[in-house]
């Protein structure tokens, strides 16, 4: 059970990603169609915070700008002190692999590798051995409770299954952000309860910041948090205090 409750301004200190005067356009022929218009807020450190709005709203571009995928029009994205909107392409492709995981809806697993070896890939960016980098896939996998499916393919795994085998890869470099894109959209209602059950304990266990785009409230009360994005414009805060 949740009961909703509108939050106070985070203390400064707590802040993780303060975005400010934030917004967002696409050209389309001779026109610029805004998306974002002027969105300020916070976000904690160790908050799960969902962004929900219906379909054109926004909600996907907001998160790949607070990913470091898109780049603002106007404003300024903090994260952690750092303003990611003065880094260089190069820059950003490096802080993106060092910082943020990404949960995508469709998985994107690659077909030919095996769960293990999927979840090894971002590492490969990384200074380390290859025993190494199999200690940590390994770990990833039991900690969504895929230790027992190491060797098995994509193909070989059910939709929840993949989508676990995402979210070890997702926190395999143990990046201090987390980004998941409506993470359980195309999965059953079982399946999705269970990856939200796994994103809540690596925010609440971990500490790990999430922030996930979704359409729909009940994967949206798993979170936190809750903010809703209409017409490119943001709400306030509301906090979802669980029991």
């Amino acid at each position: 059970m949740t009961t909703p409750r509108v939050a106070a301004h985070a203390a400064r200190d707590d802040v993780l990603i303060a975005l400010r005067g934030v917004s967002k356009g696409y050209r389309r022929g001779g026109q610029t169609i805004p998306v974002l218009t002027d969105i300020s807020f916070d976000i904690r450190r160790a908050e799960f915070l969902a962004l929900m709005g219906p379909s054109g709203s926004g909600k996907s571009t907001l998160l790949n700008l607070i990913a470091g995928l898109d780049s603002a029009d106007r404003g300024s994205i903090k994260v952690s002190g750092e303003d990611i909107t003065r880094l260089s392409e190069s820059d950003l492709a490096d802080w993106r692999a060092a910082n943020v995981g990404f949960i995508f809806q469709f998985y994107n697993l690659m077909p030919v590798l095996t769960a293990l070896e999927n979840v090894e890939l971002p590492l490969t960016l990384k200074h380390l051995g290859r025993r190494d980098r199999r200690d940590r896939a390994h770990l990833a996998l039991e900690l969504v409770g895929l230790g027992d499916r190491v060797r098995h393919l994509p193909s070989e795994l059910s939709g929840g299954q993949q989508q676990r085998v995402a979210i070890a890869r997702a926190i395999v470099t143990d990046p201090m952000l987390l980004v998941a894109d409506e993470p359980t959209g195309d999965l059953d209602r079982q399946s999705a309860e269970d990856a939200l059950a796994i994103m809540q304990r690596l925010n609440r266990e971990m500490g790990k910041t999430i922030v996930m785009v979704t359409h729909d409230r009940r994967a949206a009360e798993h979170a936190g948090a809750i903010m809703h994005l209409e017409k490119g414009e943001l709400s306030q805060r509301v906090e979802l205090a669980h029991g």
